[in-house]
């Protein structure tokens, strides 16, 4: 008799290949049969009508500090996720001199946006080296599975101190390498730096290694290549203009380490609006490395990135109308009821904002590119439902038909404002980047943007919206969806034990009501340590959840287990 067996479901493998009709069963944490004639099991869960699934691996989030206290990783452990991948960008909390552990949480507050408040709160600090880190995380039980990279901040911070802003010198630069190669071996993942002139500390300040020389970093690649595995991850200004701009000169060194080493090197890309092409003359570069031997792939975004703003949330284009700073401090209620009265709204709407920056200046008047989200959340819009638009054909100002849509579900209507990835006002580009063959579905930054994205919800939304409910173009098939987020996502960070459902695999498992799969618009609750503020964003349709053969999730609801472990390094092919 199996431990447990899955009847009956609509078997999605995780390959690609075609979905099927059958069994699924697991003895301990492994499968040990898909399909074929399946005996009994201790346990059964009936899938009919249901996709079986492998559990979601999510590459790039930042749940170095919320690993520490929350078992369950939320928002990212509601939507299907057995397995994630944190010290991304370049920022994390280890290695950490006791006298540094401030300066990395504003670093971490600055370029993540996660309360400082919650993490000061949050974080035990019972270590010092990576090695030691890793030793405390193993030490907490989870519902999901762990990996993690050191991140460049950290170490540089912890040798150069006080002067990590300015160029290395060789001694630095030795040992630098020493901790990476170090940290590899006690079963880092990977070394991660940004290259990005949008991260900046809570200081405003460029992060350590942003300007490092391209000595430093080959040098810190080369410790990966002897520590013989790891991806070598950057959070870049490709697609922003950063190719033709600061860093060009990266994509060569990129390649170059590479080849040299045989490190797969992970790149973010995405499209703005100011340079809307260049993202393709990347990928088109990035085909020429590959044929010349060089292991590079493009990290994307499931849906733009953007800002999500409403009454309940400090950024929001009135939050410098002398109006309404006459009530920012009322609570909600109290708040909506306020703006509600004819006269107060009249003077919020015909007033100008205080605000003098360039961003802020032009950003509380950009009502082109201002929608409202709604509920069911809608993420590709059309440019006739923008607050301009809308105002042009009611005839009112902007702002009274802005005004209105924050004031709308009490106040906690979302205005969505997209960043990146929407140049075009559709999600082409989009789809491009994802089916490219060296794209990476990624970018989720689970734990991160806590006041103004929620995109830990994107493994669900790549089924609802990319499979599904898409209709402002092509959608994608299931199998390649299900494969952009198992099977791609382990195998790029040498997670070969999982992603794939088949004998002698992880038995990382959900089931899935496609049809009732619902995603729900996201919510502003203050659950973090300290209080801390996050936006959070509600599923329905997982009917179960498994993390190495016990069921975590049912019906959405946690069960109490936590098989969930630390990954040291990288895992085995069955």
């Amino acid at each position: 008799m199996y431990d447990l067996v899955i009847r009956g479901g609509t078997i999605v493998d995780g390959t690609g290949g075609a979905s099927f009709v059958g069994d699924l069963a697991i003895e301990k944490e492994k499968i040990v049969q898909v399909g074929g004639n399946i005996g009994p099991g201790e346990k059964e869960l009936d899938a009919g009508g249901l996709l079986v699934t492998p559990g979601f691996v999510d590459i790039h989030t930042h749940y170095d500090g919320q690993a520490t206290w929350d078992q369950h990783l939320t928002p990212t452990g509601w939507h299907g996720v057995t397995t994630v991948v944190m010290g991304n960008c370049g920022v994390g909390f280890a290695p950490a001199r006791p006298d540094q552990h401030d300066w990395l949480i504003q670093l971490m507050e600055g370029v993540e946006d996660i309360p400082g408040s919650a993490l000061a709160e949050g974080i035990n600090w019972d270590w010092e080296t990576f090695p030691q880190y890793l030793d405390a995380l193993e030490k907490f039980d989870r519902s999901i599975d762990i990996g993690t990279q050191i991140p460049h901040g950290a170490v540089r911070a912890y040798v150069m101190g006080e002067r990590s802003d300015q160029v290395a010198t060789p001694d630095d630069i030795e040992k630098m390498s020493v901790i990476v190669e170090e940290a590899l071996a006690a079963g880092a993942l990977g070394f991660t730096s940004s290259r990005t002139m949008l991260h900046r500390a809570k200081d405003g300040e460029p992060v350590p290694g942003t300007f490092a020389g391209h000595d430093e970093l080959m040098s810190l690649g080369r410790a990966c290549g002897r520590a013989g595995h790891g991806v070598f991850e950057i959070s870049s200004d490709f697609g922003m203009g950063g190719m033709h701009g600061r860093f060009r000169e990266d994509v060569d060194w990129m390649s170059a380490l590479s080849k040299e080493t045989g490190l797969p090197i992970s790149f973010i890309l995405a499209q703005a609006s100011h340079h809307p092409d260049e993202w393709r003359e990347i990928l088109h570069w990035t085909e020429q490395a590959v044929s010349a031997g060089a292991n590079l792939r493009a990290q994307v975004a499931a849906r733009p990135a953007g800002m999500l703003m409403n009454f309940d949330n400090p950024m929001h284009p009135f939050k410098g109308h002398p109006t309404y700073l006459k009530v920012a401090a009322l609570s909600l209620e109290d708040k909506v009821k306020a703006l509600s009265v004819p006269m107060t709204r009249n003077q919020l709407v015909d007033e100008s904002s205080t605000l003098k920056g360039k961003f802020d200046s032009f950003f509380v008047t950009h009502f082109d590119n201002m929608y409202p989200l709604g509920d069911p959340p809608n993420y590709e819009p059309t440019p006739e439902q923008s607050i301009s638009a809308i105002a042009k054909r009611e005839g009112k100002n902007p702002q009274e038909v802005l005004l209105d849509a924050m004031l709308s579900y009490e106040g906690k209507g979302f205005i969505y404002y997209p960043i990146i990835n929407y140049a075009d006002s559709n999600f082409d580009a989009i789809r491009e980047m994802l089916i490219h063959p060296q794209a990476l579905l990624s970018l989720s930054d689970g734990g991160a943007h806590c006041g103004v994205i929620c995109d830990a919800s994107s493994p669900s939304y790549m089924l609802t919206h990319w499979v599904r409910d898409r209709t402002r173009g092509d959608r994608l098939p299931l199998e390649a969806v299900i494969k952009m987020q198992t099977k791609n996502t382990a195998e790029a960070y040498g997670l070969l034990d999982r992603g794939v459902l088949k004998k002698g695999m992880k038995a990382d498992v959900n089931l899935i009501d496609l049809e009732k799969l619902t995603l729900y618009a996201p919510q502003a609750v203050k659950d973090l340590p300290a209080s801390g503020r996050r936006l959070i964003q509600k599923v329905d349709g997982y009917k179960a959840t498994i993390q190495s053969g016990q069921i975590t999730y049912l019906d959405g609801i946690a069960t109490g287990n936590l098989p969930g472990r630390l990954i040291r390094g990288p895992q085995a092919r069955v």
